[in-house]
């Protein structure tokens, strides 16, 4: 509890002008104040008062003991007594308020705490951000008192029924809400205050028994005419209600279902930006938060919105062409909305919230200062840039201050004359107008800096307007720009881009469309010159505007950004797959923007996590199965991403495509138990899990791959009877259950498809039910299967499901790899096995990295004729990558350390291609095309397309020869 008096404590930084006028001013007060009460700093504060300020010095003339009383307390003390005082005004007023009264007490308070707040902040001891809250608090407690006095003079006209009568705003449905700076508890010196008042209808018109829109229309009416009415005692604030919803045509006060409607089809982003300060301030408080938290969507969207960053900007521009705000200047200069003024910090700062809040709740505070930090701590701007604006914030909200104390007048502009110039200068602590002006020069053009740098102000128009004209062939000079852009081709490219501004592609016809693509139309081409096949990424990219129904959205996302142009123009040049999914899905290109982007985490849990995020809590199972569509392509294209940036290895790929299939098979089982129990109970000591194998149980996974799943489930024999309204036999049940699985997982909606799933790895393939008992897995691996099913199982892992039944599998498939085997048996039933794929599968040439001789078909086919043909006493190899079980087998001395060094790198080396093959190419076995060969041979350290070709053919003719040495050395000598 603070104790020292405000007198006591008082520094003040304000000079005098005039001293001899100051001196005889203060003469009139001092017979009025305590003997050696005028302390030096006491005498300097009040000086700079009767010089600098009209307003503040009537304020001290009119009561020379309120200012004593004032400065003889601890100023936090003093506020919060002012402020207790004005809001119990309206619980004061009695059954029947006399509203000039109540006017009359709501006017004295509001001068007593604008006077104590100027002496806290002039005489140093209050920041910017103490004054600033205690003017938001006081305000809230005014129009708080204000609303209970309105109230009650309704109650006692018989048009209000309140349900409490000694509360009235409580549970009236009433919801005054404050934005603004009063919202966001920023409140400035004289600032007015923004006010928007809806009513919750249900409670609203039982309060007032019958249409409430009447009674609420002409409380706010009254609220203007108490608070804002001037007299001789001067006014308490300023209501300005414009942000409403649609302030030209609608009442003052409006129900919450029109505000709904409103935002969700008309709502602007300028109307967003001003909800992210909103908060209830008066009225029924929890049907005000109650509201806020269902305009939440509105206001933060799922995506990160970059759109938002260029209508905001266009506000900013029409103010300065409307207003006259183009250059800084000081005399005149308006510090609010003028270039380098306050208006840009908050757009700065409330643009990047509109962008990224709704994916980073963090960032979806009220205080400007706060959320500098917060922007920085996310990783969105550096710290200079916070530290800078939050220095010029300080400044430049001081400086408001002043010119406000002045005469309590709401105006941010400085002053015209030098005379007037130097007195604000005097009054803001600077002790000559030549500082002054250096300071506040610095200051706005450190905003003016940091604001361009967000918005990218600059105009192409100009540059697009020299490579497109409008006639039919292009001019010279347009060719040589597009060639000097890297186009090999210029005239193709400017015919193509032509097409697009004649609207021959259906997804540019719309002016917001053809719009946004002329003003970023230089600094796209200048990004697909950038890639290695300008042409062809230029071509990829008209390709995919035939196909998208829409693009502006995903226009305004690269304007807004050059880290995302240049990805996108990799990607169109050489991954199509990745182009695809932008063009179906925009907004995953905002994952490339978020901080965690170039440190992925490499544990699987948190990828669940992530993922289940991202899906959240869908209102339906149709919504659920899209979301999940949505997240597993958000994060599918993060992981290509990752690659083609060179953050992730094509093994760690493989590792992370794997974990998000884990993740999207895990949540689909769990919705699916759930539905499943809604309609048919539960099977008693029922249990079931999923079963990984292929490349997912080794997690080697890759774009667009299939999965191998095995559906397994166990039971109580003795209790098989599901337990819900339609009960089923546990067999029955669980065959359906894995039906609804395999459909949640590959039936296309309207966001695509998941994944192409194959259950024929399970006992007895397509020939069998999809969901396999426990004990009938069991007994077909030991009984009935042939050697390459065990060879399977050599890559098995549980990914989803109930965790003891996982436990009980693996330990299962672990006796059955481990089973005593003859390893000439076992090579020669893998090497028939293999002929029979060969035979009846073939591959589609060299560049078939999965089934051509010598390839990865192969090598997994040899690691696995490993596992099983030694699991017996190496059990620890069940489960490993094939190039871990090479180089285990050569520290067992089951193959020579040359054989498996030599093995292990081709299977790395065509492993890595493999993974590139499937982000690069449409048709991944084909030849590649030049492009996306070069691209190829780049990542994985070769100079060129030759050079690549040559590698493939050199590992896999040393595999297939080291493979024939293995057999043969098998049928010799029985064993590796």
């Amino acid at each position: 509890m603070p104790t020292a008096t405000l007198r006591d404590t008082l520094h003040p930084r304000l000079r005098v002008a005039d001293p001899d006028t100051a001196e005889a001013r203060l003469a009139e007060i001092a017979p009025a104040l305590p003997p050696g009460f005028l302390t030096p700093a006491c005498r300097d504060l009040l000086l700079g008062l009767a010089d600098h300020s009209p307003f503040l010095w009537q304020a001290c003339r009119r009561s020379p003991e309120r200012l004593v009383a004032l400065l003889e307390q601890p100023p936090e003390v003093a506020s919060r007594d002012i402020i207790a005082r004005q809001r119990a005004v309206g619980a004061d007023c009695g059954a029947n308020p006399d509203l000039a009264e109540v006017g009359r007490r709501l006017r004295a308070n509001r001068e007593a705490h604008a006077l104590l707040v100027a002496l806290a902040d002039l005489g140093g001891g209050w920041d910017v951000a103490a004054v600033t809250r205690a003017l938001s608090d006081f305000a809230d407690a005014s129009v708080s008192a204000a609303t209970e006095t309105l109230l009650r003079q309704g109650m006692a006209a018989g048009r209000f029924r309140p349900p409490d009568p000694e509360a009235p705003q409580a549970g009236s449905g009433l919801i005054v809400l404050g934005l603004g700076k009063l919202g966001g508890g920023e409140l400035n010196y004289s600032s007015d205050i923004d006010l928007v008042i809806f009513y919750e209808n249900a409670a609203a018109a039982a309060a007032t028994s019958g249409d409430p829109k009447p009674f609420f229309v002409k409380l706010a009416q009254g609220l203007v005419k108490l608070l804002s009415d001037r007299s001789a005692e001067g006014y308490v604030h300023r209501i300005d209600y414009r942000l409403r919803p649609d302030p030209g045509s609608t009442a003052v006060a409006l129900s919450t279902g029109f505000a709904f409607d409103y935002y969700q089809t008309l709502g602007q982003n300028w109307e967003r930006a001003a909800f992210i300060k909103a908060r209830p301030i008066a009225g029924d408080i929890p049907a005000g938060e109650a509201f806020l938290a269902e305009l939440a969507p509105f206001i933060w969207r799922r995506h990160f919105d970059f759109p938002a960053i260029a209508e905001i900007h266009a506000l900013k521009r029409q103010i300065h062409m409307v207003r006259g705000h183009e250059t800084i200047a000081v005399a005149g200069h308006d510090i609010k909305i003028g270039r380098g003024g306050i208006r840009e910090i908050e757009f700065f700062v409330q643009t990047q919230q509109l962008v990224f809040g709704g994916r980073k709740p963090d960032l979806r505070g009220r205080s400007t200062v706060a959320m500098l930090d917060g922007l920085a701590a996310a990783g969105w701007i550096d710290a200079q840039a916070r530290d800078e604006l939050t220095e010029a914030y300080g400044f430049l909200r001081t400086l408001e201050h002043r010119i406000q104390m002045v005469r309590d007048e709401q105006t941010q502009r400085l002053p015209t004359g030098t005379e007037a110039l130097t007195g604000l200068a005097l009054f803001a602590g600077f002790p000559d107008l030549a500082s002054f002006e250096t300071a506040f020069l610095h200051q706005a053009g450190r905003v003016q800096a940091h604001y361009a740098l967000l918005f990218e102000a600059e105009d192409p128009a100009a540059e697009a307007g020299l490579i497109f004209g409008e006639g039919e062939a292009p001019e010279p000079e347009s060719l040589a720009r597009l060639a000097a852009f890297g186009f090999r081709e210029p005239e193709r490219a400017w015919e193509t881009v032509q097409g697009w501004h004649r609207g021959r592609r259906p997804a540019l016809r719309t002016a917001r469309a053809r719009e946004i693509l002329a003003e970023m139309l230089p600094a796209l081409l200048r990004a697909l010159g950038g890639t290695a096949d300008p042409d062809a990424a230029l071509l990829a990219l008209d390709r995919a505007f035939a196909r998208m129904p829409a693009v502006a959205e995903l226009l305004a996302i690269l304007r807004a950004h050059e880290r995302l142009r240049l990805l996108f123009a990799d990607i169109l040049g050489t991954a199509p797959r990745l182009a695809d999914i932008v063009g179906l899905s925009p907004h995953v290109l905002d994952t490339v923007l978020d901080p965690d982007f170039v440190t992925p985490s490499p544990d699987p849990e948190v990828v669940r996590a992530q993922y289940r995020a991202l899906v959240g809590q869908p209102a339906s199972h149709e919504e659920f199965l899209d979301r999940c569509r949505d997240a597993t392509r958000q994060m599918n294209f993060v992981t290509g991403a990752r690659l083609l940036s060179g953050i992730l290895t094509p093994r760690q790929a493989g590792e992370a495509y794997a974990s998000v299939a884990d993740a999207t098979v895990a949540l689909s089982l769990e919705t699916e138990e759930r539905r499943f129990a809604q309609d048919h109970g539960a099977v008693p000591q029922g249990r079931c899990c999923v079963l990984a194998l292929g490349r997912l149980g080794s997690r080697q996974l890759s774009a667009e791959s299939d999965l191998d799943l095995v559906f397994l489930y166990d039971f109580d024999p003795e209790d098989r009877t599901s337990d819900g309204p339609r009960p089923l036999d546990a067999v029955v049940a669980y065959n359906r259950l894995a039906q609804r699985l395999t459909a949640a997982l590959t039936t296309a909606t309207r966001r695509g498809r998941l994944y192409a799933v194959d259950l024929r790895l399970r006992p007895y393939g397509s020939h069998s039910p999809p969901a396999v008992q426990l004990s009938g897995f069991a007994t077909y691996h030991r009984e009935a299967a042939e050697p390459w099913e065990h060879m399977a199982l050599a890559r098995a892992r549980i990914v989803a499901g109930d965790s003891g039944l996982g436990t009980t599998v693996m330990a299962e498939i672990a006796a059955i790899l481990s089973q005593p085997r003859a390893p000439a048996q076992v090579c020669a039933e893998a090497g028939a096995m293999r002929a029979l794929v060969a035979q009846e599968r073939g591959h589609a040439g060299p560049y078939d990295l999965k089934l051509a001789p010598g390839a990865l078909f192969d090598l997994d086919f040899l690691a696995q004729a490993v596992v099983l043909s030694h699991a017996h006493d190496w059990p620890d190899c069940i489960g490993l990558g094939a190039e871990a079980v090479f180089h285990g087998a050569a520290a067992r001395g089951l193959l020579p350390p040359e054989t498996a060094d030599a093995l292990a790198e081709t299977y790395g080396f065509l492993d890595a291609v493999y993974q590139w093959q499937r982000l690069v190419m449409a048709a991944p076995s084909a030849e590649p095309s030049e492009t996306a060969a070069r691209q190829i041979a780049k990542a994985v350290g070769l100079p060129d397309a030759r050079s690549l070709a040559a590698d493939l053919r050199r590992h896999r003719r040393r595999s297939q020869a080291l493979l024939a040495r293995i057999r043969q050395s098998v049928r010799l000598a029985g064993r590796p």
